[in-house]
């Protein structure tokens, strides 16, 4: 033992001999046996359960044999001599450098076996330790599960969490390895491309829970399972399972980067979409646009106002902007009628579109708005149909602070005088002047354009007109017009000064409508002075007659019928003698006229007929002459209207 202390106990420097230790055994259980073990170690023999190490009793776990014969296996430990031990040399084995292991299997190498447990094949050369070499309980080295290592636990399913399986592949557990692959491969078949829609969540909450599912069994099978990993790669195992969780949040992260893409493009689509509609109906009309321009709108104030973050949602101010350009573009071709639909559409958006997203666009309409009514107003002024009086109305209601609306009275007033002016010039269409006189005496009648001034003298302007219009037809031998003028002048001014002159006109233009040549000249103005021929005009037949005439004067008188007359045939007219007007003069209604001396045309008609009625009416002609009296008989064939018989006797004895 000296030698051992002065050596560092190192049991192969010290003198030959046997050496005996008391070991307390750490596997030793309640059954019966020995609570203490001798172990016996021949010096210089190697820890590993041979005389070297590479060879010598017990290498590979093998008991030595016995020799024949022997029977003292069932001895006690302190009688049995290891070989290789001289008898009486007093030398026992040096104790093992480690307490013995259990569980390993036999035959696997290690140093010398000690005594088994009851039933085991314990013996020398027992692999691995105490109770080596039996495969009953005891038996030294045999295979089993490893103590709990809940770090290894939790690395084994951290790894799981990588959604590549990964805690699997560590623990050799293919299967599983291949079931997390399978899974990851349909979620990416599904996920990519990325597009708007995304993952649908019931796949995403599977797979959620597949990964969970995973990592918890992927936790239970490496608590105690025994990895064939070096030291220095199970140090690194932990910090790269943490890392490795960074594949499915970048994976996610990745995904939802590109899917935000994808619905940035699908945007974007639509704003190109909305623009293209509004594109197209540049320069066409506004009504036939109106829809899609609304469409347009639509997808404007929602990307405008739901997704006013995306790239499509900050581009929707300037294409709000292009879109009042286009709309409006009437106006800039001043075009202003065209422009009102549009610009009113415009100014009306803030009741329908998000005001905050219009921002001050509307109010960049007002001033536009207001110059298109006033200019397609003023355009209109003296048009029939052209309602100018509307567009003055919304101007003065709607914008009544504007400069427009301050010039809507001036315009009218100076149209009204532009056209009176040219009344009274040839050459011009005074009916159509009249017509337009008329149109701005309608502009200037609402109370709310306050134009009473302007009315007046556009009324003043009509009655000019309407003469002026008649005499007009008259020049032109459109007798009928101009008499159905003239009448409608007496109607609506019986009070003016050119009344009598209006209806001598009428009776001349009737006249004329059958025999032009009483239309060569208006009749005047004035009578003329000088004396006057008697003409006593006689009705010879059953209704009554008017006669027109016109010459140096111009008149109508109307005969009552004739009580007891009747028709004549045209037979009895063409009689030699025959003489209307024959029976006692009391019995015809009479008329008397004054003639100046001249040639006059007549024109006889059942009263009331009008002038129009085909076979009512005869026209005929005759001369006054000075120091005569005339009586004219008027009578009515069957076949036609009055034949009128003029027999002008001179009378002797002077004129009348």
């Amino acid at each position: 033992m000296a030698a051992e202390e002065a050596n560092g106990g190192r049991p192969e420097d010290a003198a030959p001999g046997p050496s005996l230790e008391k070991r307390e055994r750490p596997d030793a259980g309640p059954g019966p046996g020995p609570d203490a073990t001798l172990m016996m170690r021949p010096a210089g023999a190697d820890r590993n359960g041979g005389a070297d190490r590479n060879g010598g009793a017990g290498r590979h776990g093998d008991a030595p044999a016995e020799p024949a014969g022997d029977t003292s296996r069932d001895a006690p430990p302190e009688d049995r001599i290891p070989e290789g031990y001289p008898a009486g040399t007093g030398a026992v084995p040096p104790p093992p450098t480690a307490p013995p292991s259990f569980g390993g299997a036999s035959g696997v190498s290690g140093g010398y076996g000690g005594y088994g447990d009851q039933g085991g094949g314990g013996g020398y050369g027992g692999g691995g330790g105490y109770g080596g070499g039996g495969g009953a309980p005891g038996d030294g080295g045999a295979a089993g599960r490893g103590e709990a290592r809940p770090a290894q636990a939790v690395l084994t399913g951290l790894l799981n969490l990588s959604c590549l399986g990964l805690g699997y592949v560590l623990l050799r557990h293919w299967l599983g390895a291949a079931v997390c692959w399978a899974a990851t491969a349909a979620l990416l078949v599904a996920a990519l491309p990325a597009d708007v829609d995304g993952v649908p969540a019931g796949l995403l909450i599977g797979y959620g829970v597949f990964l969970l599912a995973a990592a918890a069994d992927g936790a239970r099978r490496g608590l105690r399972a025994r990895l064939r990993v070096g030291e220095g790669a199970r140090r690194l195992a932990l910090p790269l399972a943490v890392v490795l969780l960074a594949v499915p949040a970048g994976g996610s992260l990745a995904y939802g980067a590109a899917r935000d893409e994808a619905i940035e493009r699908s945007l974007l689509d639509r704003l190109a979409a909305a623009d293209a509609l509004v594109a197209a109906h540049q320069g066409q009309a506004f009504e036939p646009s109106l829809a899609d321009y609304r469409s347009a709108l639509a997808t404007y104030q929602d990307l405008g106002t739901k997704r006013a973050g995306s790239r499509a949602g900050k581009l929707v101010p300037d294409r709000l902007d292009a879109y009042y350009r286009t709309v409006s573009a009437p106006y800039a071709r001043k075009s202003y009628c065209e422009a009102l639909a549009p610009l009113r559409h415009l100014r009306t958006l803030p009741g329908t579109v998000d005001k905050a997203l219009l921002a001050g666009r509307p109010g960049s309409v007002e001033e536009p708005l207001a110059q298109s009514l006033y200019e397609c107003g003023a355009a209109g002024l003296g048009r029939s149909g052209g309602a100018p009086d509307v567009y003055f109305k919304e101007l003065s209601s709607t914008f009544p602070g504007s400069a427009y609306t301050a010039k809507i009275e001036p315009a009218v007033a100076a149209a009204v005088r532009t056209r009176v002016d040219t009344l009274g010039t040839g050459g011009r269409d005074h009916c159509a002047t009249t017509e337009e006189l008329r149109a701005l005496r309608e502009t200037a009648a609402p109370d709310a354009l306050a134009l009473d001034a302007v009315r007046g003298e556009a009324d003043r302007g009509v009655q000019r007109g309407v003469f002026a219009c008649g005499t007009h037809q008259f020049g032109n031998e459109q007798f009928t017009k101009a008499a159905e003028t003239m009448d409608g002048y007496v109607k609506d001014y019986p009070g003016s000064g050119r009344a009598d002159h209006a209806r001598a006109i009428s009776i001349a233009a009737q006249i004329a409508a059958l025999d032009p040549a009483a239309g060569k000249k208006l009749p005047p103005a004035t009578e003329p002075g000088g004396a006057r021929m008697v003409m006593v005009v006689s009705n010879d037949a059953p209704d009554a007659v008017d006669l027109l005439y016109t010459g140096p004067v111009t008149g109508r008188i109307t005969l009552k019928a004739c009580a007891g007359c009747s028709y004549y045939k045209r037979s009895d007219t063409l009689r030699p003698g025959f003489k209307p007007c024959s029976g006692a003069s009391s019995k015809y209604p009479k008329a008397t006229i004054e003639l100046p001396p001249g040639q006059y045309h007549l024109l006889q008609k059942r009263a009331g007929t009008g002038f129009t009625t085909s076979g009512d009416t005869k026209s005929s002609k005759a001369t006054i002459q000075s120091g005569y009296d005339y009586t004219n008989c008027l009578y009515v064939t069957s076949s036609s209207l009055l034949d009128p018989l003029i027999p002008l006797k001179p009378r002797t004895g002077g004129n009348s």
